[in-house]
């Protein structure tokens, strides 16, 4: 299980965010926090069913419910928020890719806003990323597949202070309340324009190559199994999930 487990110097980066495993409070204490992500990162890479979990990281059930709990305070988006911290804001890449839905992510807390869509070729969730001038990643927006990629790029941009930076994206995010949000920010929109444009803006298209940084984001994501495919009948597990899987890349990767 090595492979799955965190490292002591990973460890260290991640235990100053989480919250005290003493609480003052009678009662058994707390089970151990790095057996328990370790475990959260298990299910994440393996794409396995909670039961599955190996029992070198405890009761499948007591993993489960602490990742509910991150899941619900937020642990896990300060979590990454922390190891992002740092990030090469001059350059930001922002796109979006299609996970499939599995069928067993369909019912449970189903509502009109779930971020599934239908097309043709089943249901499918959008995951809109961006990732700063080192291809790591900085925030992300879940949505159904069917919504065009340019409907929630404002959204997205709106998480993020982008003044002074470079903001990336293919011909998709070219409307013009995008490229006017991005200019009221103080940054500048690297976005090459439609071909039937009749006023076609400059692009720097040196600078446009490193747009290439966020698939190959997708791609690092994508080897974690939970992520590839979505078992999660929750926006909020699945968008738990994606941040797990930012803070195996974070910790690796850097």
């Amino acid at each position: 299980m090595k492979r799955y487990e965190l490292t002591k110097e990973q460890w260290e980066r991640v235990k100053a965010v989480l919250p005290p495993e003493r609480t003052g409070k009678r009662g058994r204490p707390r089970k151990d926090d790095r057996k328990m992500l370790s475990g959260m990162l298990w299910i994440a890479r393996s794409g396995a069913q909670w039961r599955e979990l190996p029992e070198v990281y405890g009761p499948w059930q007591s993993v489960y419910a602490r990742f509910a709990k991150w899941r619900d305070d937020g642990t896990l988006e300060v979590i990454f928020h922390a190891l992002s911290a740092d990030a090469d804001m001059e350059n930001l890449s922002l796109d979006s890719t299609c996970i499939k839905v599995h069928e067993s992510a369909n019912g449970g807390g189903k509502t009109a806003n779930k971020a599934v869509g239908r097309t043709r070729g089943g249901l499918n969730t959008n995951l809109h990323t961006i990732v700063d001038g080192l291809g790591n990643p900085v925030e992300f927006v879940l949505s159904a597949e069917n919504d065009h990629d340019s409907v929630h790029a404002v959204e997205l941009l709106e998480k993020v202070e982008i003044s002074g930076s470079n903001v990336l994206a293919d011909r998709a995010y070219g409307a013009k309340a995008i490229r006017a949000y991005i200019a009221e920010q103080g940054a500048r929109y690297v976005i090459p324009p439609q071909s039937n444009i009749s006023e076609p803006w400059p692009v720097d298209w040196w600078l446009y190559k490193e747009r290439h940084l966020v698939e190959c984001f997708f791609q690092k994501l994508k080897w974690l199994r939970r992520i590839a495919t979505r078992y999660d009948k929750l926006d909020a597990s699945f968008l738990a999930f994606v941040y797990l899987a930012a803070i195996a890349i974070l910790l690796i990767y850097l």
